[in-house]
C-alpha cells in the first residue's frame, strides 16, 4: 500500500468517526430535550452538579476575570492616553468584557474544567459497566446523568460569567485610577453609558449556549468511551478540545447574528 493510499484510508476513517460522533451527539441532544423534566425529577443530582459546576469554579473564574480586566485596562489605557482619550477606557472595558472576553474566556475555562469532569466521570462509569447497570434497572442514563449536568451548566454559566465581567471591570477601574490617574466616576460613567441593549443581550445569551454545548458534548464523549484507561484519557481530551472549538464557533455565530439582526 502506497503512502497516498494510507493517507486516504486514514482520512476516510477519521471522517467516518466524525460522522458517527455527530450522529451520537444528535441522538443524545434529542434525548436531553425530550427528558428535560428529569432535572426536577433528579433534583438532588442537579443541585449537586450546580455546586460542582458553580461554586467550585468560582476561584478560577474570579482570578481570570480580574486579570483580564487589569491587562485590558493597561493595554488600552496607555494607548488611549497617548492621544488624550483616557475617558474611553471604561467604555472599551465594558464592551470587551461583557460582549466577548467575559463569556468566551469563562466558556473556555469551564469547557476545560466541566468538560473534563463530565467526560471522565461518565467514561469511568461506562467502562465499569455502571451505565449498563442503570439500563438493566430500567433507569434512563441520559435523564439520570446527562440532564442534571446539562441543566446545572446552563444555569450556572451565566452567574459565573457575570462574576468575571464585574471583577474585570473593577480590576480595570483600580488600574485606571492608579496607573492612568483616571477618576472612577469618569470610568463608570463611560462604562455604563457606552453599553447598548444588544451588548447586554449578546453577553447574557452566550453563557446559556456555551453551557449547553459544553455539557452535552462532554457527556456524549463520556458515554461513548471504550478502550480502557487509554480510551478514557482520549475521550476526556477530545471532549475538552471539541467543546472549546464549539464555544469559539458559537461565539462567532451569535455575534454575527446580533450584528445582522440588531
Amino acid at each position: 500500500m502506497t503512502t497516498i493510499e494510507k493517507i486516504n484510508n486514514e482520512v476516510s476513517g477519521n471522517f467516518k468517526i466524525f460522522l458517527y460522533r455527530l450522529q451520537e451527539y444528535a441522538i443524545t441532544s434529542m434525548e436531553i430535550f425530550k427528558g428535560a423534566g428529569a432535572a426536577l425529577k433528579y433534583k438532588s443530582e442537579t443541585l449537586k452538579e450546580m455546586y460542582l459546576t458553580g461554586a467550585q469554579s468560582f476561584p478560577i473564574i474570579f482570578l481570570s476575570g480580574l486579570f483580564m480586566g487589569i491587562i485590558l485596562a493597561l493595554e488600552v489605557g496607555h494607548r488611549f492616553s497617548s492621544f488624550g482619550a483616557k475617558t474611553l477606557v471604561g467604555r472599551t472595558l465594558a464592551l470587551g468584557m461583557i460582549r466577548e472576553l467575559g463569556p468566551v474566556i469563562s466558556g473556555l475555562l469551564l469547557a476545560a474544567r466541566v468538560g473534563a469532569k463530565n467526560a471522565s466521570e461518565l467514561g469511568a462509569m461506562q467502562l465499569s459497566e455502571q451505565i449498563d447497570a442503570l439500563r438493566a434497572y430500567g433507569i434512563n442514563p441520559i435523564q439520570k446523568l446527562v440532564v442534571p449536568r446539562t441543566a446545572a451548566a446552563v444555569i450556572m454559566f451565566l452567574p459565573l460569567t457575570l462574576i468575571a465581567d464585574m471583577v474585570g471591570l473593577l480590576g480595570g477601574m483600580f488600574v485606571s485610577a492608579l496607573s492612568l490617574n483616571l477618576d472612577p466616576s469618569f470610568y463608570w460613567k463611560s462604562a455604563v453609558y457606552g453599553l447598548e441593549m444588544k451588548d447586554l443581550l449578546v453577553g447574557f445569551v452566550k453563557p446559556f449556549v456555551f453551557g449547553y454545548f459544553v455539557s452535552s458534548i462532554s457527556c456524549t464523549y463520556g458515554l461513548s468511551t471504550t478502550g480502557g484507561t487509554n480510551g478514557l484519557g482520549r475521550s476526556t481530551i477530545n471532549a475538552v478540545v471539541v467543546s472549546s472549538i464549539v464555544v469559539l464557533f458559537m461565539d462567532f455565530i451569535l455575534t454575527k447574528i446580533v450584528w445582522e439582526i440588531l
